[in-house]
Order: structure tokens, then C-alpha cells, then sequence
């Protein structure tokens, strides 16, 4: 008869594994991916090297967990920006203020997220989870274009160029080696340049 684990076992197990994650998410969010050792992240989740890896055969299959776990959860809050009622330029810069925003708050983690040298797997991963962030916007978009707020135009085109003014945008003053910079100043003034980037209001001229 074939081995089957018990309710209990599946259970310890997942919490071993949550309690992984989370050690690691938490030292990438203060050291980065580069800082953040397997023996450092076993340590800070009780547990030894040998027992970590039963979990996670390697750093790049625990980090593309932690990167999941980490972009989703800021997805998840610019969503719930974006169904915030308001006018669609009102609320495109309410989810760009938002993202900006929790960026510059964790910083090292950010950085992580968006821009810091990693494994190839993570690398796909980083593309991937660009596509969430997208369709947030091509939403408001499309709900402006339907309410008569935004003239006709490529949702998708506009939705992806905004998804990329962000990342590149804010990869500058996350980096470890940042000067310090006016966060108000700078979230304000993507704000700004992202809903100028859906053109002027339907009947006005440029």
C-alpha cells in the first residue's frame, strides 16, 4: 500500500514551507536577492540548510516563489485602487500615486522586485507579472474611452507604455546607491506624466 500523509503532516508541511517564504521575503526585502543567503534565510525560518533545501531544491526556485508572493501582493493593492470610483484620469493617478508610493516606502524590496540582476527564471518572471499591471490600466482606459473621458485610442499601447515610463521611471531612485530625492516631487510628477499620457480630453485640441 502506498504511503499517504496524514491531514497533519500536509499541514506541517505547508507551514514549514510558508515560514520559508516568508523569512525569505523578508531578508530580500532588507539585504535584496543579494544579500538574502540560503543559510541567512534557513536561520531566520528555524530551521538548517539540509531541511531548507528539502523545500526548495534550489535559490532560484525559492526566490521565484518569493518574487510571486511579493509582485502579487502589490498588484493586489493597485487593483483595489483601480476599483476606486472616479473619473478614469482620477483614478489612473490614484493607482500610479499607490505603486509609486509603496515603492519608494520599501525601497530595497522594490528594487528587487523591478530591477536587481537575478537568476533567468526570476528574470521571466519580472516580465510576466508586468502583464497584471498592464491590464489595470487598460481597464481604466477602456472605462474612460466607454464614458466619453478619454478619446479613442490603443488602450493596450498606452496601458503597456505607462507599465514601462513606471519601471523605468523609478529604477533609478530605488537603486541601493540612490541619492536622496524628493519622493512628493517625483510621485507627483508620474502622476502627472501618466494621464497626460492618455492626450487631452475628447473635443479639446493638443
Amino acid at each position: 500500500m502506498a504511503y499517504r500523509r496524514t491531514e497533519t503532516v500536509v499541514a506541517r508541511l505547508a507551514e514549514t514551507r510558508e515560514r520559508i517564504v516568508v523569512a525569505a521575503l523578508k531578508l530580500v526585502a532588507k539585504e535584496g536577492y543579494g544579500g538574502a543567503g540560503i543559510p541567512a534565510i534557513a536561520a531566520e525560518a528555524g530551521l538548517s540548510t539540509g531541511a531548507l533545501y528539502r523545500y526548495f531544491p534550489s535559490k532560484a526556485e525559492l526566490f521565484d516563489e518569493v518574487f510571486r508572493r511579493g509582485s502579487q501582493r502589490e498588484i493586489d493593492v493597485c487593483a483595489e485602487a483601480a476599483s476606486q470610483p472616479g473619473p478614469a484620469r482620477q483614478r489612473l493617478a490614484r493607482v500610479v500615486e499607490v505603486f509609486a508610493r509603496r515603492a519608494l516606502k520599501g525601497r530595497r524590496l522594490a528594487y528587487a522586485l523591478l530591477a536587481e540582476p537575478v537568476d533567468p527564471l526570476i528574470e521571466a518572471e519580472r516580465l510576466r507579472y508586468r502583464l497584471p499591471y498592464r491590464d489595470i490600466f487598460v481597464g481604466i482606459i477602456e472605462d474612460g474611452m466607454r464614458a466619453g473621458e478619454i478619446a479613442e485610442q490603443d488602450a493596450l499601447l498606452t496601458a503597456s507604455a505607462i507599465v514601462g515610463a513606471l519601471n523605468e521611471a523609478l529604477i533609478g531612485p530605488l537603486a541601493p546607491q540612490a541619492k536622496k530625492t524628493d519622493q512628493e516631487k517625483l510621485i507627483h510628477g508620474l502622476a502627472l506624466f501618466c494621464v497626460q499620457a492618455l492626450g487631452p480630453m475628447p473635443g479639446r485640441k493638443l
